[in-house]
């Protein structure tokens, strides 16, 4: 059994279909790039993934558990589906940062809230005070990670634009999602600030951190990924190996995509 399994996933917006039946598996460890041109439906299976999006049909299955399934015909609850996202760290191209928070606190704060809730919910006393302080420690070893040490108490309109996509993927690391979910992480950057970015979640591959990466950046699905999925008006047009996608690709749409995307590069 696959730790993701995406089974048939259909999604709609008005008469509009985007999604038209999306099947995929993905293994623990794993990194996976979407790739493919706007409005092929790439961001919206990652938000409909994260539970952002509800798909019309189709079925989520996680490390064996369903997180989604159509044909249950009930409604998730909103405590459901904040619970349902937890397994999914998202990262978004606009950073979606807190303005009034600085970097540290907007490490925190997700955490803190999550505890909190936690407690309410088993009934069991709260000590804010002791849960934050652990929570800021943790924050601060994941910022180390990302090369953010020296500016924990700088506010987001401080930091340059990688720096704070930087802070938003180390606040979804806090989390300890079982998938790491990218929407373009250096759309939204200058290309000088592009590769401090792509270096990060780079050195974030490992055999117990999954990725799925939505990225026109060629090269670095290319040197990244474990699998990479082409998608093409709202179905999978093409799926392997980066060797397979990048040096073989046997699907028109997939020759002209990477002919145009390669050759700007």
């Amino acid at each position: 059994m696959s730790f993701l399994e995406v089974k048939h996933i259909r999604k709609s917006f008005g008469d509009t279909p985007v999604l038209k039946g999306i099947d995929f598996t993905l293994e623990k460890g794993q990194v996976l790039s979407l790739i493919g041109s706007s409005g092929s439906g790439k961001t919206t299976l990652l938000r409909c993934m994260n539970h952002l999006e509800i798909p019309q049909e189709g079925i989520i299955s996680l490390d064996g558990e369903v997180l989604f399934d159509y044909d249950q015909g009930r409604t998730l609850s909103d405590r459901e589906l904040r619970a349902k996202r937890l397994h999914f760290g998202m990262v978004f191209q606009s950073f979606n940062l807190f303005p009034q928070y600085n970097v540290l606190d907007n490490c925190t704060l997700a955490m803190d809230l999550l505890a909190k809730d936690k407690a309410k919910a088993a009934r069991q006393r709260f000590d804010q005070g002791t849960v934050h302080k652990a929570h800021q420690e943790a924050a601060r070893d994941i910022l180390a990670r990302v090369g953010l040490s020296a500016k924990l108490a700088n506010y987001p309109c401080e930091l340059s634009g990688g720096q704070c996509q930087r802070v938003a993927i180390a606040r979804a690391l806090c989390l300890k999602p079982d998938i790491l979910c990218f929407d373009e992480p250096t759309s939204a950057l200058d290309p000088e600030l592009t590769g401090e970015v792509l270096k990060v979640i780079k050195s974030l591959k490992n055999k117990d951190t999954t990725m799925v990466i939505v990225t026109h950046e060629m090269e670095f699905a290319r040197n990244v990924s474990d699998k990479v999925i082409f998608m093409a008006d709202g179905v999978i047009e093409e799926e392997g190996t980066p060797q397979e996608v990048f040096g073989n690709p046997q699907s028109s749409k997939t020759q002209s995509f990477l002919a145009k995307s390669l050759e700007s590069i």
